[in-house]
């Protein structure tokens, strides 16, 4: 995985605002890191999390403790599907995926009690870290307002891409840390700044400008795009450059991609897609239907089906 490097430097704002708090030691009970994927929430919250407690223990290896995920007085919550793809070949806790079976349920926040019931053992606060916290269930999010609730020795940081899904109730008892996502312009920038251009591979077949507008402002998410574009033959790409016409073409390329591709990969690949037909055809109606085409993927309902259908349908009412 291609990544762009020194990404601690790209929200200088955020890192202002938390290094403030550490130094005056104005810790709120829980933090919402708010912003699209791919723009270093993750990669901020541990970087804190590490200085949180460098203040306590001074003397500890704390980055190698909380990077293994082996600190006593550290606790990481991720959705089931996550800690599942730990026995994969990636270990990257920032891919995401995305697939109906993706939940925190009540049993993961219950440890949370538990974990918040013991005595810090290095530090004077304890830190629970929770990975796309819009994907808690309604029985784990009243369970997570309880704990939010009761006085406490722990620090909560919930990381999402997507606020609207949260409770309000969570959402009021939080301080929102927005991380901005980043314009054209600024994306460009960074990639020549700090991104290894030797390793950087775009097929020709493909406008960079595309690339760019459908990575929504995130770096990171730009190079995952380009990774997996690059996955796909030429003869695949040429036929993704426009509307398919071809009931023929449409059922080859829809098994192809549902074959090669994860569900992530997937969604990624209609936003793609989505950026490079609406700038061929301005046609509303076929930007719809791909919407539609990422919900069932999500949902992870018959992927091959999915597109099939919703590229048979482009085909007879978009053309």
């Amino acid at each position: 995985m291609i990544e762009v490097k020194k990404n601690h430097l790209l929200n200088e704002e955020v890192n202002t605002c938390l290094n403030n708090i550490i130094k005056n030691k104005s810790f709120a009970n829980g933090y919402i890191f708010y912003g699209a994927e791919g723009v270093g929430k993750k990669q901020t919250a541990l970087q804190f999390i590490k200085k949180i407690f460098k203040q306590s223990s001074p003397s500890e290896n704390i980055e190698e403790r909380i990077t293994n995920n082996n600190h006593p007085d550290f606790l990481i919550i991720e959705p089931d599907s996550l800690l599942a793809s730990k026995s994969s070949e990636s270990s990257d806790l920032e891919k995401t995926i995305i697939s109906g079976s993706e939940i925190i349920k009540i049993a993961q926040i219950r440890n949370i009690k538990t974990f918040l019931s013991q005595k810090s053992i290095n530090s004077e606060k304890k830190i629970v870290l929770i990975i796309d916290a819009h994907l808690l269930n309604e029985a784990a999010s009243n369970c997570l307002l309880k704990t939010l609730e009761e006085p406490s020795n722990g620090i909560f940081i919930l990381l999402t891409s997507r606020l609207n899904l949260l409770l309000d109730t969570i959402t009021s008892r939080c301080q929102i840390v927005r991380f901005r996502s980043f314009s054209s312009k600024q994306i460009k920038s960074i990639l020549k700044e700090y991104l290894d251009t030797s390793k950087l591979n775009i097929n020709t077949k493909l406008k960079f400008e595309d690339l760019i507008n459908s990575a929504n402002g995130s770096p990171n998410q730009l190079l995952k795009n380009i990774e997996i574009w690059n996955d796909f033959s030429d003869e695949i790409i040429s036929k993704l450059e426009s509307p398919i016409k071809q009931s023929l073409e449409i059922l080859e390329i829809s098994k192809s991609i549902s074959e090669k591709l994860e569900i992530y990969q997937q969604i990624c690949l209609v936003n793609l897609i989505q950026t490079i037909w609406w700038r061929k055809t301005r046609n509303i109606g076929l930007i719809k239907k791909l919407e539609n085409l990422k919900y069932l993927l999500r949902k992870n309902i018959q992927p091959k089906l999915a597109w099939e259908i919703t590229f048979l349908k482009i085909s007879i009412e978009d053309m």
